[in-house]
């Protein structure tokens, strides 16, 4: 590995996921979930709203705060009217998360290589990346989570009691609970738990039974302390919004015990080697460290199997398994690096040529495939085309004479670099695809005030919406089956979807001018492409 991998690793994954998610960070249309924290951090800023957290001024006690914290301190530094700025703690928790899986494999392990592979196969897992944008508060509450886990493992193999280790862990597994409640307790911790006992045995536990229920008491005052403040404040929204949460838990987006188990191809481009590591009849005789892969084998698989006994099951939900799958990844890469160059069996080598040639041929095919399928699209970016073309192409070259060569270490970085750069060169080519149709809502609130009018909402808008306005859009509310309108004589409506009896009611009192529609769909131009959730009409309302 490069020197300054061996010499500085925490430094070099640091600038390594910097350098490939910081680059083009506003480039990604702003999620739902992202929106919802981003808007919470806002309101925090403009309205003071630290604690009884709000979205477009109702509560919104559905996730704690912590990660809108961090957003709005980085809107204090950086604007709060920015993406970017919004982002950047998110980031920050993939190096984070990079960092401890770095330290934590050091520690079981002994050794900087694997480690560093294990670190390098996390920051690089497809869902590791992407739900640091779909759902911020998940990097939050996992990766705080794998910290804890680190000094508590610290705990059970020391001798002594290391009260900073006993600090450390509780601080952390508090900061887990305030990203997204007790989520990670279930899908992270106690799957650890069980695969440490079952692996490394739990020695001298009565002795460290004081520091483990320490750690984990402070965790549980500093995770409860904001529900325990709403609770005193708000307890009749909260427990409306909990009865609710419950509810959906239960009956919402339910699937059957089986979903998960494709779990492995979260981690896209580890897709096969992951699938391999977890064959471990093949692999628990060829691993230099048995009882730590027999740890995170069973580590991950404890995991889906807890996440798969929830009804309620989404794809985002298995961002926790890809860290034990990052470790046991790791043990396949380091055997091959340590035997590929001696394998015979086809068996064994088969699948690496295929899994590693296969990235290696898509850098290859980059640059024809792009302008054959896409040549109109790239005529006005056909610069930021030619030099994502040729950094992939040469990779792609680079990583097959590797491959050939049987230098697995190389067609590891290679890989990892690949990954990178689809982020960094691949990902402008986006703006070729941008819907022509694309509105953006961050002007109206000016031209309302130059109208002299001011904006409400009929049957809620979307965070997106809300976030992209720039401020609080209130809701007309309905009592009775009547609206209750607002006062004022004119004033101007953001309507998702006008169902006929609403726009009689408001035709009733009001004369109906359509002015536009903000459509917020910013890829693809035609109908099945388009979200229709994402589109907006704006009517100026006047009193009759």
């Amino acid at each position: 590995m490069p020197k300054l991998l061996k010499n500085f690793p925490i430094l070099a994954i640091c600038l390594f996921v910097a350098l490939m998610l910081f680059p083009n960070m506003e480039t990604l249309q702003v999620s739902i979930m992202e929106a919802r924290n981003f808007i919470t951090a806002r309101e925090m800023l403009n309205n003071d709203h630290w604690f009884l957290t709000t979205m477009n001024n109702v509560a919104r006690y559905q996730k704690p705060p912590l990660p809108s914290w961090f957003s709005a301190l980085s809107g204090i530094v950086f604007g709060a009217k920015s993406v970017f700025a919004m982002r950047i703690p998110a980031v920050l928790m993939v190096m984070l998360s990079g960092s401890f899986m770095y330290y934590f494999s050091k520690t079981v392990l002994k050794g900087r290589s694997q480690s560093m592979i294990n670190a390098l196969v996390l920051t690089t897992s497809f869902y590791v990346i992407g739900i640091a944008f779909e759902a911020p508060s998940d990097i939050f509450t996992h990766a705080f989570m794998l910290v804890s886990i680190y000094y508590l493992f610290k705990i059970f193999k020391s001798k002594n009691t290391h009260w900073k280790f006993v600090v450390k862990a509780g601080i952390f597994l508090g900061l887990s609970i305030l990203s997204k409640g007790p989520i990670s307790i279930y899908a992270l911790l106690l799957p650890f738990l069980i695969a440490y006992g079952f692996s490394f045995k739990y020695q001298n536990i009565k002795q460290k039974w004081p520091s483990i229920l320490a750690a984990i008491l402070l965790g549980l005052t500093i995770g409860s302390s904001w529900y325990l403040f709403v609770k005193l404040q708000d307890s009749a929204t909260l427990n409306t919004i909990v009865n609710s949460e419950t509810n959906t838990w239960r009956n919402y987006n339910t699937r059957p015990f089986y979903y998960y188990w494709s779990f492995f191809t979260q981690s896209g481009i580890w897709a096969i080697p992951a699938f391999i590591s977890l064959l471990y009849p093949y692999l628990k005789k060829r691993v230099s460290h048995y009882k730590a892969y027999k740890f995170s084998f069973i580590w991950t698989i404890t995991a889906v199997v807890l996440l798969s006994l929830i009804p309620m099951k989404k794809s985002r939900y298995l961002m926790p398994v890809l860290i034990p799958l990052a470790f046991n990844i790791g043990f396949y890469i380091e055997y091959l690096i340590r035997k590929f160059k001696t394998l015979k069996d086809k068996r064994e080598t088969l699948p690496v040529y295929f899994s590693f040639g296969l990235v290696g041929l898509l850098g290859l095919a980059f640059p024809i495939v792009m302008f054959v399928l896409f040549k109109t699209e790239l005529q006005a970016h056909l610069f930021k085309y030619i030099i994502a073309s040729i950094v992939l192409f040469t990779i792609g070259v680079l990583l097959l004479q590797q491959l050939k060569s049987k230098n697995i270490k190389n067609v590891f970085m290679l890989t990892v670099f690949f990954f990178a750069s689809v982020f960094v060169f691949v990902l402008p080519l986006s703006e070729a695809f941008k819907n022509e149709n694309f509105k953006s809502l961050s002007t109206l609130k000016e031209e309302n005030q130059k109208r002299n009018i001011k904006l409400y909402t009929i049957n809620n808008i979307v965070p997106e919406a809300i976030w992209d306005y720039g401020d609080v859009i209130p809701e007309i509310k309905q009592e009775r089956n009547h609206y209750v309108f607002p006062p004022e004589n004119k004033f101007g409506i953001l309507v998702n979807v006008m169902r006929p009896e609403n726009e009689a009611k408001i035709r009733a009192k009001y004369t109906m001018k359509e002015i536009t529609t903000y459509d917020l769909n910013y890829f693809g131009s035609t109908s099945n492409q388009n979200n229709p959730r994402l589109k907006n009409v704006f009517y100026i309302l006047t009193k009759k």
